[in-house]
């Protein structure tokens, strides 16, 4: 035990790995200790080890999806533990396993393998209640995740594990339900998956088993406990006193998703306690049973006004929670007298008070609801519809028109104008969404638009004042509602309505103010004032608030880019610092996201700056630039932006044309913004590999996994770039002539920037970001060659072949050889072109002439177009037979293969003509065919006729995008980041394939070959065959010089390998610096962090350590301590990830509620976070500081040295955990 203690906490992470992985393989002795010391060193060492993230990573060839090792030997260590386990021991060890999940912050993927393997164990009765309420505080900890589905299957694990190892006959039903509760329906428990159906089966099965309640009525003693405690709960839950005060605050929503969750599992037990018993009750009756208090209740909401206002509060809440879960398709009676009492609520003066601003969400809510049930019923509710709609407009209009005491508004008017203007908005969004209703006939309607144009835009609600009104100021104190938000929803309202009409008269908008309408109607009158109070209105409203705005501006911006280009480029400025400022929120980003690119990239508004190729057109070009930065840190941008433009280039709709003839233009005139797509990856941290491979393996589990189900499908994948784009260009017809400019453009831009990119780096390693974008851009080159003429690629065919005497990887010698081959046999008459690159210098083909010798090896390929193919040959044979005898083994290896192909067709030709040099072929072949001796010469001969590309691989039947996408980046070695699988292309909708398009599966017998089947791996320098002959890896791929390694690496963990081997012990501490940006302060710090034993310095740019200054300061400390670059703007991003690894994020700064250095107790995983020199730390990330410090002083001057502040803090932690070491030894 204490070598595996030593082996877990090592500060070698693969040593750990390693002694996890040996522990866990104790189970195969199925003689596991059952000491209470060997449970104390599972629960204490083992589970400490295991809270790190990296253990959980894929080993070496295994499928992108499947279950990492340590995730199964956890499983079947866990099980088997637990199963030789005393069966009185087990309750004991299982609570103190799962109470250690929560002492401590998990990172969201040893939480989810955790998680799985509990919900592995046989099911057993080992948990109380006590053991509930800890997988409750598990699921707890599950929520401070980011990854929604991580999230969500470890809730699903936590379920099933506490159904496989709950005692019923310990819990009580109230305790499963508040259980329940924290599973949330949109991330795990929904209504419908097999998750759902498994606790339904699971309540059945224990119905009768749970610890009875207390409180149980005698009449319901014949009815199972999960009915008898479902009715009871209606009942209690509708029990509400009669409040002091009417205008009590909203209860919460808690109790109302607990009743109504509980309604519907205990409805579905029912039916399939039914359905077993073979009784013909159906879910509605059986649903119907539970809701007869709610019924009731709301059975007197239009007739009765004396009801308690919390107890009408509570059923409506639990009313909306079933009809947003139930999915009802009947309408009743009570429609009715629900929307009666909406009515009256929203139109007189009953809702006056701050708090009552929730309850007219709730009613509108309702409102949406209700609509959407009648619809499904097939509107016999239609006229009771249009009735209330009717009488909802023209209250809520009287109500905003009405004019108060301005100067001294009351609280109800104002808070009733709010009221109705929330009311107009959803009225507008009915009319919109559910045209069936055929509202847009009633008369009202054209008062409602009329009114609606006729607003004062952001026009701001004063404050009203409450010294009349104590209840009211005691409210406003305590809501969570200050009047700034009541203002803002206000506006954002306004806003609501005002696209509604600005949408449905799009097409009357004049070009400018000067040009006279028809219509009465002011707003679509003057589209340049309505745009001005637009812009008014980003500044004003938050940036949770402006999506109607943007909205508003998609419909108004195409029609005025022409006549007021410096208002439209002034709104997309703004647009952009809106779009900017959200860009670390996770909620509201998407949403308004989507709407900046539906304004920005309208088709009516690319074509227009495009036309005049103004200052408009090259803002566009930027934050094209911008968006595609912003999607290096923020993944999911760039698939917004390019799925939106391919879909309205190629499939318009008649809002995307206006009166543009063609939007497919826009292709050629922003055609950065498909090249960008066809090289577009990242390369990918280990840690955000890690979790890409997870998210992998969960989605694998399919619908078994409901988070699976239920999580919505964002397409954020940064594939789904490349995807898009690569679907976009298979939609491309080579006789358009559009299509076939932009098609020609785009390969002439891919080819300058392969050419680019070699030149930039003319040696490069495999699987860096050089070798991606190099390999991804001739992958799309793959694609486009069938649609290009004959014309374009003899004048593009010298590029192509300057390409192939580049110094490119294996995969991408692969692409380019293939295209050779393809063009080739496509047109022949091609051929002198590619006799010319056997006649350069030696010094120009030593690197490249393999590339030429493999396209020879497909010579046969190459001449099936051919009727002439004798001289053909002939001039191959010349050309071939010079390279058999060159001093290069490899090189000889490629000729030796090519000859023998083309020799082979002589020979099926019986060409008489090279009788003469049958001697000397014949003799080359058999000599290389049977040499003798163990060398490497013999072996590498057989590798190479082995090798998939001459032995299988067929550049014909194997062309498709399986082949080009995820076979061979396979078969090539790259970095599986790489490899995009072809249900990644079905799986993206957005843009379907072509119906015609037929090329999307490998062969079989490409598709089942393995890596190894053909290139030795390398072993390094210690098992060096016998032979120093060239190994056959060397051929095509390039020498990596230093072993087992890859030019990604981690620094952090070559430095902390070199500390350890030094026997110095690194701490927790990280230093931030990445604000500052003097080389002297950074290499003050530098010196200061190693000298202390910082785990790692983070500085804005790794460019400082080559500084004079910086070397000066820091002598050499910068060699020993581990250097990690984060940019000032992904600061955030990286605050969040190390605040999910359990760090402390503390603030060096001086706020209203820092703390005294001398006071503070540092923990062990602490980030210190310095300021800039000047500006010290700014507002954005205040707010993701877990803590300030700051240092006493006494002196007038109020700042140190950034170096000094820092080098203070650093000693206070490092003098700290030396008192607690001491004080543990």
């Amino acid at each position: 035990m204490c070598i595996y203690k030593r082996m877990f906490e090592s500060e070698n992470k693969t040593l750990t790995r390693e002694g996890v992985a040996q522990f866990l393989e104790i189970y195969e002795t199925k003689r596991l200790p059952n000491s209470p010391g060997f449970s104390e060193f599972i629960i204490g060492p083992l589970m400490d080890a295991l809270s790190e993230s990296s253990l959980y990573g894929r080993s070496p060839g295994q499928l992108i999806g499947a279950c990492p090792p340590l995730g199964m030997k956890l499983q079947k260590f866990l099980s088997t533990y637990l199963t030789l386990l005393p069966e009185e021991e087990r309750s004991s060890f299982l609570l103190k396993f799962i109470q250690k999940m929560t002492s401590r912050h998990w990172c969201a993927v040893p939480i989810l393998f955790l998680s799985m393997a509990l919900a592995c164990i046989p099911s057993c009765k080992a948990l109380g209640t006590e053991g509930l309420h800890a997988l409750r505080d598990v699921l707890q900890c599950t929520m401070i995740t980011h990854q929604i589905l991580l999230r969500g299957a470890a809730q699903c694990f936590l379920l099933q594990t506490a159904m496989h190892l709950t005692d019923v006959e310990k819990v009580s039903l109230p305790e499963i339900s508040s259980f329940l509760m924290s599973l949330r329906p949109e991330e795990s428990l929904s209504r419908g998956t097999i998750l759902w159906m498994e606790l339904c089966d699971w309540l059945y099965t224990h119905d009768r088993c749970f610890r009875k309640s207390i409180n149980r009525h005698a009449e319901h003693q014949e009815r199972s406990s999960l009915s008898v405690y479902v009715h009871t709960l209606v009942e209690d839950y509708l029990k509400a006193p009669a409040s002091k005060r009417e205008n009590c605050f909203m209860p919460d929503w808690f109790e109302a998703k607990l009743v109504a969750t509980m309604i519907l599992l205990a409805a579905d037990v029912e039916e399939m306690k039914n359905k077993q018993s073979k009784k013909s009750n159906t879910e509605r009756v059986e649903l119907k049973s539970f809701l007869h208090p709610l019924l009731d209740v709301l059975l007197k909401l239009g007739t009765n006004a004396y009801i308690p206002t919390l107890k009408t509060d509570k059923s409506l809440q639990l009313l909306l929670k079933l009809l947003q879960t139930c999915l009802l398709k009947q309408s009743s009676p009570l429609d009715e007298s629900i929307l009666e009492f909406v009515l009256r609520r929203l139109t007189t003066s009953e809702l006056n008070t701050v708090s009552d601003l929730d309850r007219c969400n709730l009613y509108l809510a309702l409102l949406s609801e209700l609509v959407n049930l009648c619809s499904n019923a097939g509107w016999k509710k239609g006229p009771s519809i249009w009735n209330f709609i009717s009488s909802l407009i023209n209250a809520s209009i009287q109500n905003l028109q009405e004019t108060g005491n301005e100067q001294e508004p009351k609280l109800g008017e104002q808070i009733q104008k709010v009221v109705s203007m929330a009311s107009l908005t959803v009225v507008c969004e009915i009319i919109d969404q559910k045209p069936e209703l055929q509202l847009k006939s009633l008369h009202v309607v054209e008062t409602l638009k009329d009114f609606i144009s006729s607003v004062q835009l952001n026009q701001v609600l004063k404050k009203p004042s409450y010294i009349e009104e104590k209840n009211s100021l005691f409210e406003e104190s305590t809501s969570s509602q200050g009047w700034g938000k009541i203002v803002a929803s206000y506006v954002h309202d306004q806003w609501v309505c005002l696209h509604f009409i600005l949408n449905k008269y799009h097409k009357f908008i004049p070009l400018s103010n000067d040009e006279t309408l028809e219509l009465s109607l002011l707003a679509v009158q003057r589209p340049i004032r309505t745009l001005q109070s637009a812009l008014e209105a980003l500044t004003l409203l938050p940036s949770d608030q402006v999506l109607p705005v943007f909205r508003c501006m998609k419909v108004l911006v195409p029609k005025l880019l022409g006549s007021s280009e410096s208002l439209c480029i002034d709104a997309f400025d703004l647009a952009w610092k809106v779009i900017s400022s959200l860009s670390n929120t996770q909620l509201i980003f998407w949403s308004n996201l989507k709407a900046f690119v539906q304004f920005v990239f309208d088709t009516e508004v690319l074509a227009v700056a495009a036309s005049s190729k103004g200052q408009a057109y090259s803002k566009i070009k930027e934050i094209i630039l911008k968006l595609v930065e912003m999607s290096t840190a923020r993944t999911g941008v760039f698939n917004a932006v390019l799925s939106y433009c391919c879909q309205s280039w190629l499939f318009p709709t008649s809002d995307d044309t206006g009166a543009l003839e063609n939007p497919f233009s826009n292709a050629g005139n922003y055609s950065e913004l498909i090249t960008e797509a066809c090289v577009f990856g990242m390369v990918f941290r280990r840690d955000q590999r890690l979790i890409q491979d997870v998210h992998a393996f969960v989605e694998n589990l399919g619908d078994e996994c409901a988070a699976n189900v239920v999580t919505e499908s964002t397409n954020r994948d940064d594939h789904y770039v490349r995807v898009c784009a690569v679907k976009f260009l298979c939609w491309l017809d080579g006789s358009n002539t559009l299509h076939k400019m932009f098609m020609e453009d785009l390969v002439i831009k891919l080819l300058d920037k392969d050419e680019l990119v070699s030149k930039s780096r003319t040696r490069y390693y495999v699987n860096s970001l050089q070798h991606r974008i190099k390999n991804r851009l001739w992958q799309t080159l793959l694609v486009i060659f069938p649609k290009l003429d004959q014309n374009f690629l003899t004048g593009t065919l010298d590029k192509i072949f300057q390409a192939g005497f580049g110094n490119n990887q294996a995969s991408i010698k692969y692409l380019i050889e293939w295209i050779i081959i393809l063009i080739l046999h496509r047109y022949p008459q091609c051929l002198e072109n590619f006799w010319n690159c056997f006649c350069y210098g030696e010094e120009k083909l030593k690197t490249s002439i393999c590339t030429f010798l493999s396209v020879l090896s497909h010579f046969d390929i190459i001449l099936e177009n051919t009727s002439e193919k004798k001289p053909i040959l002939k001039k191959a044979l010349l050309v071939v037979l010079q390279w058999c005898f060159n001093h290069n083994f490899s090189v000889r290896l490629y000729a030796l293969v090519a000859l023998k192909k083309i020799w082979g067709m002589c020979k099926a030709l019986c060409v008489e003509e090279f009788e003469a040099l049958t001697p000397v072929i014949e003799s080359s072949l058999h000599q290389v065919e049977n040499m003798h001796g163990a060398g490497n010469a013999r072996k590498n001969w057989q590798r190479i006729q082995d090798h998939f590309f001459f032995a299988t691989f067929h550049p014909l039947k194997d062309y498709s995008l399986e082949t080009i996408f995820y076979t061979l980046p396979r078969l090539s070695e790259l970095v599986e980041d790489e490899w995009i699988p072809l249900c990644k292309f079905t799986r993206y909708t957005d843009i379907s394939l072509p119906a015609a398009f037929h090329w999307l599966h490998s062969r079989t017998e490409l598709l089942n070959l393995k890596p190894s089947d053909w290139s030795q791996q390398d072993m390094g320098s210690d098992l060096v065959e016998t032979d120093n002959q060239t190994e056959w890896t060397d051929v095509q791929k390039k020498i990596i010089p230093w072993k087992n390694s890859s030019p990604d690496l981690d620094l952090e963990l070559v430095f902390q390998d070199r500390a350890a081997k030094l026997g110095k012990s690194n701490s927790r501490l990280i230093v931030v610096a990445s604000l500052i940006d003097k080389p002297t302060n950074l290499g003050g710090l530098c010196r200061t962090s190693e000298i202390f034993g910082a785990s790692a310095l983070v500085v804005g740019s790794l460019h400082y350590i080559n500084d004079k200054q910086f070397q000066h300061l820091s002598v050499s400390a910068e060699q020993w301590l581990p250097l990690v670059e984060v940019k000032p703007s992904q600061l955030v991003n990286y605050l969040q990830q190390k605040k999910t690894e359990g760090y402390t994020i503390i603030g060096v700064e001086q706020t209203a509620k820092s703390s005294d250095l001398t006071e503070y107790c540092f923990p062990e995983k602490s980030l210190l976070l310095l300021g800039n020199e000047h500006e010290g730390i700014p507002a954005n990330l205040i707010q993701h500081l877990d803590v300030c410090v700051e240092i006493p002083q006494q002196g007038i001057i109020r700042s140190l040295n950034v170096h000094v502040s820092g080098a203070l803090l650093i000693w206070e932690y490092t003098r700290q955990q030396l008192i607690r070491q001491k004080q543990l030894k």
